[in-house]
């Protein structure tokens, strides 16, 4: 097993198998998956910052198995903040128990989980006190979710009607591709919600645009009412639940990553079905360059 020891912000990490392809599709290595987080970290970094990271891993590359970690595993670095996060039994004193989540909130961390093949990062829609205590939602997301033969195309044409059912609650959103099939739409919170708050708000947009769309958008969990049409889960704002972070790669067949968009950009996908797509890794430094951080903007 090559190593390779190197300092990042001061701190020495050792790196390893920067050859391994993580991604045999595309041969993408995971030197270039570091790389990439490298890059792309000055606008990743702040939308992981206080916030307890759940990781997807997969050692053996796409094509191999993966698994989600939440608490840090062994050998975690000193120097690595964590939070012990109470569980969702423990604060609703059903239970007791905490997690130890790592807390990504500067390079030489994110360089760590990337190279334990921490392709993917997911992270709660609330932030930590200093002590692990979850603060309310700073946001709310509703993930669009494609059902075959629905796409993009329709996704984007739901995006729109949930950008007008918010904007009526005077919220504004931010569209961002979810680096897997479908679209994200966050909106900030002023933290007066907590999370069982925010879930029934997210709810309440998205079976009020079923009921006026019924061919086109469904709020069910039940998979077999998808096919065809765009399910609006507003479940990922439940406390306990993680979206993936805008910018973290995704473990599918290509390096693909979670994009920020323009409204523009919806607005094309909505009238043309080839307007939009999901982003490759090298697309999205591209963009990065060109554009800045498109959530902010």
């Amino acid at each position: 097993m090559s190593e390779l020891q190197v300092d990042v912000d001061g701190r020495t990490l050792t790196i390893s198998n920067l050859d391994k392809v993580l991604y045999p599709r595309t041969g993408t290595t995971k030197g270039e998956v570091l790389h990439y987080y490298a890059q792309v970290a000055p606008v990743l970094l702040p939308h992981l910052a206080d916030r307890a990271v759940t990781r997807i891993r997969w050692p053996h590359g796409v094509e191999g198995a993966s698994f989600f970690e939440k608490n840090v595993p062994g050998g975690t670095p000193s120097w690595v903040r964590t939070v012990d996060v109470p569980t969702t039994g423990s604060r609703s004193g059903k239970g007791d128990g905490t997690i130890r989540f790592p807390v990504c909130d500067d390079l030489a961390t994110l360089t760590w989980l990337a190279n334990l093949a921490a392709l993917e990062l997911h992270v709660h829609q609330w932030t930590v006190e200093p002590d692990g205590t979850p603060r309310h939602p700073d946001r709310l997301v509703i993930d669009l979710d494609p059902g075959e033969p629905a796409g993009l195309h329709e996704c984007a044409r739901v995006a729109l009607m949930v950008r007008e059912a918010l904007a009526e609650r005077d919220l504004g959103c931010t569209p961002v591709t979810s680096g897997s099939k479908g679209l994200h739409l966050y909106a900030r919170m002023d933290g007066t919600l907590d999370s069982d708050g925010t879930t029934a708000l997210a709810r309440e947009v998205a079976e009020a645009l079923q009921k006026e769309h019924p061919d086109l958008v469904t709020a069910a969990m039940t998979k077999a009412k998808r096919p065809g049409k765009v399910f609006l889960d507003w479940s990922q704002n439940s406390g306990s639940k993680t979206t993936v972070s805008p910018y973290s790669l995704r473990g599918r067949e290509r390096p693909t990553a979670a994009t920020p968009l323009t409204w523009d950009e919806v607005e094309a996908g909505a009238e043309d079905d080839l307007a939009l797509e999901q982003f490759s890794m090298d697309a999205v430094l591209t963009r990065v360059a060109e554009h800045g951080d498109l959530f902010d903007a």
